[in-house]
């Protein structure tokens, strides 16, 4: 009798299995080679446009909109807001002293914390020990660049002047500088690139210990004015009301006023930041407290001399700061003006002279200034919008002449 010519169904399986690995059955393999070569290589293709539409998208912007449009908003529960016990800083001390920042935030929890330079409030906001800050705008470009963009936001201005070059009486003037020792609230400050850059225009070296070289030693303020009252410095590049303390006090004298730089005289000494994160997650609370903000330099502009002065004594107690005679924040606030705008042109001047001074490098500053939050605001309440100024777009120049850019 014949053997029976089908195998066992475990062998048929096993044969199956073989068939299929080693590519001999036409049927099954076969097909798979021909129609998934052509899959694989349509997919490849799709993955490449894909590829190459997100890397567009990401280099216009369009890409992070689409991802910021996807990021839940809300209203924060609280707010840290930092500023300094500096007048310079005056819409944050009267903002906080009459309530104004408080009433706007409705719901949401207004919580302070004083600072005495901008390196440690950006340290503070880098760390999300706070969310908005008030500081020099110079600290808040070094922390811009250095995290590619993505720290912090401005979103307004605050003040525009206030910050000189006070000396001791014995500094005949700018040829009379070599050898001699100054002070600048803080390495990297606005100050302290001011000063920097200034002493290099003048043709000085800084810190070399060269006979000829000029000496910067960063410190607090207050601390300045105490050592200039030793004598231990022969003065101090920095804001009010210090520079106006040794003026009045220590009978130092003004060399130079930081506002013959700048067109005009305007430049922004204080601003207001905002970590980009906080800014994404809780754009309603930021307006909130823009409204807070325009109120507050609203008043400083329109009240009484007098009840303004009284307004930022009590405000500067409350920021841990000592009360001052009436007639030092009177000659003060001389040198200042209150502006919510955040003179978006300056920027460029203030990275470059930055670059000068070796404080931060070169970089884009795309998206480092956004005034649509207070634009909206200031819509809101009938006030013209700000950006574009033009008058702080010159570059500054040490002699006290005014030079366009080119």
């Amino acid at each position: 009798m014949a053997p029976d010519p089908t195998p066992p169904a475990d062998a048929r399986e096993t044969l199956r299995t073989e068939t299929r690995t080693a590519g001999g059955n036409q049927r099954r393999p076969g097909r798979r080679r021909r129609i998934g070569w052509p899959a694989v290589l349509t997919g490849l293709a799709v993955l490449c446009v894909l590829t190459v539409t997100a890397t567009v998208l990401r280099a216009n912007g369009t890409l992070d909109a689409i991802e910021d449009a996807n990021v839940q908003t809300s209203d924060a529960e609280s707010v840290t807001l930092g500023y300094f016990g500096n007048l310079t800083h005056g819409p944050a001390l009267a903002g906080v002293e009459k309530g104004y920042f408080e009433e706007a935030l409705g719901d949401t929890e207004l919580k302070t914390q004083v600072f005495s330079t901008g390196p440690t409030t950006i340290e503070a906001m880098n760390s999300g020990e706070v969310d908005i800050a008030f500081m020099g705008p110079n600290p808040a470009i070094n922390s811009f660049v250095q995290s590619g963009g993505e720290s912090v936001t401005i979103v307004a201005g605050a003040t525009s002047g206030g910050a000189q070059f006070v000396v001791s009486d014995d500094v005949s003037g700018e040829d009379d500088l070599a050898g001699r020792t100054f002070a600048t609230p803080d390495f990297g400050g606005t100050q302290d690139v001011a000063l920097r850059v200034w002493l290099e225009e003048q043709g000085y070296e800084v810190d070399t210990g060269s006979p000829d070289s000029v000496s910067i030693t960063p410190m607090p303020s207050g601390q300045a004015l105490q050592t200039f009252r030793q004598g231990s410095i022969d003065g101090f590049w920095g804001p009010q009301p210090w520079v106006t303390r040794m003026q009045q006090e220590e009978g130092g004298k003004v060399l130079v006023d930081e506002r013959d730089l700048w067109p005009d005289g305007r430049y922004p000494t204080t601003v207001l930041a905002v970590r980009t994160e906080f800014l994404k997650e809780h754009p309603q609370t930021v307006e909130k407290l823009l409204n807070g903000m325009e109120d507050s330099v609203e008043y400083l502009n329109t009240a009484e001399t007098t009840e303004a002065v009284e307004t930022l004594n009590d405000g500067l107690e409350g920021a841990q700061t000592e009360p001052l005679e009436p007639e030092t924040i009177e000659a003060s606030l001389e040198a200042m003006e209150w502006t919510t705008d955040p003179m978006e042109s300056a920027y460029p001047t203030l990275l470059e002279n930055g670059v000068k001074a070796g404080t931060t490098e070169d970089a884009s500053l795309d998206g480092f200034v956004d005034d649509t939050y207070l634009n909206t605001v200031r819509e809101q309440r009938g006030l013209d919008p700000v950006g574009g100024d033009a008058a702080a777009a010159a570059v500054p120049s040490s002699s006290g002449t005014r030079k366009e850019a080119a």
